[in-house]
């Protein structure tokens, strides 16, 4: 059965990255499109064509004509009769109350920080804590909704999360992670704003740390149905801007109670994911993670599209000893518009609806 789907934020880029990754889903159809005041009673190609004439359009091309005509309403006192799920892409402060407010009714899943840290509201990865949806019941009950809030973790810590999930068995410890992320990340800044990374490097994104470090914990945590435990591993990140257009590269050390090979730790990220249905799961990767021999891989330019920007590439894996006897360092790269964000959420939808949930 097909659901229809609004999609709040629409004309800004993780709203268009949305509307790219549903054009042709098989069970998920966009049938109303909602952005701010300004934006509401136009058609979409008027909503996102700047004063100079350029059409503000900044995602895959072919997927444009099928929403140029659609009638963009105000997100605010948004009807939600004829809809069955709503995907939320707009800034964490607006996040807060519009997505209570969709939540009485119905589904929310959102890209935003706004729910993230809450007790009862799970941050989902299916193939990483996909069980933590459980907590869901828990969330309904605890706040009188008829439906719920389900985010999607930062762009950051979604290609982190995904690369260390396979190495918990050997018993996690501790992680030094730095990343290098795309300037998408940070939105489409017009004029000389978008010019402070040219030739440069920001070396600071304001609450980015934290929350790599409290949102790795909790994916990786345990839920009962009633809460989670946070996993219990000491997390040092350090993140920067860097002039690449998509794609965030992480340079990560970790240490492990136990000694374990970097043939073990190739194995397990290979396998990691690899049972997920397609028929059911049709937005994930063939390969949650894909592990390169060639040192000079990953680069974001090479490898953040690859299995449809949803895998997350690793390279120069080898052995390191600097935060214990037993340890690893390796580089990844992450799609943070796609797995880190709209696509992402598009699978976690996927994923509840197979559990039943949705």
């Amino acid at each position: 059965m097909t659901m229809r789907c609004a999609v709040v934020g629409a004309t800004g880029l993780a709203g268009q990255q949305f509307l790219a990754a549903l054009v042709d889903h098989p069970f998920l159809e966009v049938t109303q499109l909602a952005a701010s005041e300004r934006s509401a009673g136009k058609k979409f190609r008027d909503a996102i064509t700047q004063e100079s004439g350029v059409l503000g359009w900044y995602v895959d091309q072919s997927a444009f004509a099928r929403y140029a005509d659609m009638d963009v309403v105000n997100g605010t006192g948004m009807s939600l009769d004829d809809v069955d799920l709503v995907f939320s892409a707009v800034e964490s402060d607006a996040a807060r109350k519009l997505e209570s407010e969709y939540a009485k009714q119905r589904p929310v899943i959102s890209t935003a920080s706004a729910f993230r840290y809450e007790d009862d509201v799970p941050i989902i990865i299916p193939a990483v804590n996909g069980d933590h949806a459980s907590l869901i019941a828990k969330m309904r009950k605890n706040r009188g909704w008829e439906g719920f809030v389900v985010p999607i973790p930062n762009c950051t810590t979604c290609g982190l999360v995904i690369a260390l999930a396979p190495l918990v068995q050997f018993g996690l410890q501790k992680v030094v992670m730095t990343s290098m992320q795309a300037v998408s990340g940070a939105g489409r800044s017009p004029g000389v704003i978008a010019l402070d990374v040219v030739d440069n490097i920001v070396p600071y994104i304001k609450k980015e740390e934290e929350k790599v470090a409290l949102e790795t914990r909790k994916i990786l945590g345990t839920s009962n149905g009633e809460g989670i435990t946070p996993y219990d591993v000491r997390v040092s990140a350090t993140c920067t801007r860097v002039a690449v257009l998509d794609g965030h590269t992480e340079s990560v050390t970790a240490s492990f109670a136990q000694d374990v090979s970097i043939d073990e730790i190739r194995a397990a990220m290979e396998r990691f994911g690899a049972d997920m249905n397609p028929n059911t799961h049709p937005s994930a990767p063939e390969r949650w993670i894909t592990v390169h021999s060639d040192p000079f891989r990953p680069q974001p330019r090479r490898d953040r599209d690859a299995d449809g920007g949803m895998t997350t590439s690793v390279g120069r894996l080898r052995p390191d000893d600097v935060l214990g006897d037993h340890g690893v360092k390796f580089v990844l790269v992450s799609h943070n518009t796609k797995m880190g964000a709209a696509k992402g959420a598009v699978l976690v939808a996927e994923d509840l609806k197979s559990r039943g949930i949705l």
